[in-house]
């Protein structure tokens, strides 16, 4: 979801109030660069459309546009509050302005005056022809821009204009400081609110148990120490990107994917471990990890997420949900059933083991080494771990490094990958990170899918679903 570009919901939530004045300041602005020319003027009209132009890119780029708003919001409340003051206290600086008379001949000569003393500067041949060419056409320019800017500031300037200025000047004041209490004080209580929310801590939280017991849930840190005290350094842990700053940061262990991974194929990647079934999945983890972290404490939970992980895996290898780019039969029926696609997965035995009536994993394939306290997170052990694979993963001379020594150096998958990996495709994103050897015709119709539009091709895999039900009484959650 954060990969969609910025709808008006995400701006309206990040930038609330500053939303609606920053385009008055942007316009007052644009106008200061293009007639005044002012370099600091042209530095937040290109700092505007720059945040802009990434933000309907990618949602989580809209941070960048905070500071540039609230620039532009206090430049259309100051140039308001400077003409409010005008009115009754004008400054020295604006009386020319005001007063708006026009040059005298005086000052016309006073001008010309430079072009004369500097006679023959202008040609070779020492006739300043061209300058007094120049010199006349300025002249004419000024004459014809002050002939129509006089009478303008003539009545400008008239006491009923003046008069009327003043009463708007008053009313417009009185009408910023009744804002002030009412949409002022309510910005100021939400943009406290929503750094509390964004800044907070959400790994250890308070909670309420049945009998009305309050506890304080430590799930999610408890795991990731265990994963730090309990596991070899060299652990490779697989879990969604989500988590992964989490593993990394507090349980000092590798990760497959984190929030800085912009490779899209390879979240489709994980995607796919996680939403295959359990055989077929174990096939590519014991290649890639050493253990399998799963959030399962309900709610936002893996299982919550999961619809998502196979919409993206599937947006990358096709074969995951053939035909249905949405992926609507990998979720849930209305009684919460799983369908056959999600009961058969590797992330729904992984979640539900020995919680849900039937539900288990091959105990030669992953073993349960770590549930949490309050059944928060669930960790197992990959068995059969590939150790080919990871020597090869780990040496130094199979990464890709962008100059000899560099300190940059990418990873590769392990041979043994070498035939899943040639089946993606790349799947091309709004904000073009991957354009390339994708498949558009895909990306138009899971676009035109997500946002609820019907279908534009028939279904051309339509016959290989055999796994899944009917769609129509399957329903799934699709939180990111």
């Amino acid at each position: 979801a954060e990969h969609q570009p910025a709808n008006e919901q995400a701006y309206q939530t990040y930038l609330h109030h500053a939303k609606e004045i920053a385009p008055y300041g942007l316009a007052l602005i644009g106008v200061q660069a293009v007639f005044k020319g002012r370099e600091a003027s042209f530095f937040l009209v290109i700092y505007a459309f720059v945040a802009y132009y990434f933000a309907n890119k990618m949602m989580r780029l809209i941070i960048l546009t905070g500071p540039i708003a609230s620039a532009l919001c206090g430049v259309a409340l100051g140039q308001v509050f400077d003409w409010c003051q005008a009115q009754y206290l004008p400054t020295t600086e604006a009386a020319p302005a005001i007063e708006g008379a026009a040059p005298s001949k005086k000052e016309v000569v006073a001008t010309k005056s430079p072009a004369k003393s500097s006679k023959g500067a202008g040609t070779p041949g020492g006739k300043g022809k061209k300058g007094k060419s120049v010199a006349s056409s300025a002249e004419k320019n000024a004459d014809l821009l002050n002939q129509i800017k006089t009478p303008i500031l003539e009545l400008y300037n008239s006491d009923a204009v003046l008069k009327g200025r003043k009463l708007v000047a008053a009313v417009a004041v009185i009408a910023m400081l009744m804002a002030t209490r009412t949409q002022g004080k309510e910005f100021w209580a939400y943009s406290h609110q929503l750094a509390e929310q964004l800044s907070s801590p959400s790994i250890m939280f308070h909670a309420t148990l049945r009998d009305g017991t309050p506890v304080t849930v430590d799930d999610y840190r408890e795991a990731y120490w265990w994963l730090r005290d309990h596991t070899p350094e060299d652990s490779r842990v697989m879990a969604w990107w989500d988590y992964g700053y989490q593993i990394t940061g507090i349980g000092n262990r590798t990760t497959i994917a984190d929030g800085n991974t912009w490779n899209h194929e390879h979240i489709a990647t994980l995607g796919r471990c996680l939403t295959s079934p359990e055989k077929e999945a174990h096939r590519i983890v014991r290649h890639l990890a050493d253990f399998v972290l799963i959030w399962t404490g309900g709610g936002g939970d893996d299982l919550a997420k999961s619809p998502h992980m196979a919409r993206i895996g599937n947006s990358v290898f096709n074969d995951i949900c053939p035909g249905d780019p949405t992926c609507s039969n990998f979720g849930f029926y209305g009684g919460g059933t799983p369908t056959p696609m999600m009961e058969e997965s590797l992330l729904y035995k992984l979640h539900s083991a020995g919680m849900r009536p039937g539900v288990s994993v091959d105990p030669n394939r992953f073993k349960e080494v770590f549930r949490s306290k309050f059944q928060k997170v669930r960790i197992y052990q990959v068995l059969k771990v590939s150790q080919e694979s990871k020597r090869w993963v780990a040496d130094p001379d199979n990464r890709i490094c962008d100059a000899p020594g560099s300190w940059y150096c990418v990873g590769q998958y392990p041979p043994a990958l070498d035939k899943l990996i040639a089946k993606r495709k790349n799947f091309a994103q709004l904000e073009d990170f991957n354009k390339g050897g994708g498949d558009d015709e895909y990306t138009k119709e899971y676009m035109a899918r997500m946002n609820g539009e019907k279908s534009s091709r028939p279904s051309s895999r339509s016959g290989s679903s055999k796994k899944s039900k009917s769609s129509s009484s399957s329903s799934s959650s699709s939180s990111s």
